[in-house]
């Protein structure tokens, strides 16, 4: 038997063909690049993070072919310095920041603050972050769960189940102790 020759159609398109070698580079490359790039940071959730930048700007460099591989490895040793950096300077910035800023009140200050309002605040004080940033917009901030969900870039059913976790954490902490 004889085999018919079969011709595939030639693409015309450069980027086609550009884009294919990338692909091709990175599915070889990809994975040493991950390997790399977790050595080079102390946050190893960056890593890909850090691969990712990398190739996107050397893809802006010169998108028609894939780049050297040292080329490669030193833009993502430089952009995880680049990381490092930003990372130490927000550090400074926030510790500055907590340090100088004044206190803020969540409660109004006057004279006859009760105990009770000073057991509230130390209660929703103790909530975990996510908790309490739920239930201040949805009782001081009156905002829906719909709401609060594209504000905080979660779920709408996310934010009625940390209000309701809230709400139940504050009850244990605001009942008459038994003393």
């Amino acid at each position: 038997m004889i085999a018919a020759a079969v011709s595939f159609p030639t693409n015309t398109n450069p980027r086609a063909d550009s884009s294919a070698l990338w692909k091709e580079w990175f599915r070889r490359q990809g994975p040493n690049l991950v390997l790399f790039a977790r050595q080079q940071t102390s946050v190893p959730s960056e890593a890909e993070d850090l691969v990712q930048e990398a190739v996107r700007k050397l893809w802006q460099l010169n998108p028609d072919t894939p780049p050297d591989n040292a080329l490669a490895y030193h833009k993502i040793r430089q952009l995880a310095t680049d990381f490092a950096r930003s990372r130490i300077r927000r550090g400074v910035r926030e510790e500055t920041w907590e340090s100088e800023a004044p206190r803020v009140e969540w409660f109004d200050r006057r004279a006859e603050r009760t105990e009770r309002d000073a057991r509230l605040e130390s209660a929703v004080r103790a909530l975990p972050p996510e908790q309490r940033e739920v239930i201040s917009l949805k009782i001081w901030g009156e905002l829906t769960f719909d709401q609060i969900a594209r504000t905080l870039d979660i779920s709408p059913n996310t934010a009625a189940s940390r209000y309701r976790y809230g709400l139940e954490r504050l009850r244990t902490l605001l009942a008459p102790s038994e003393a």
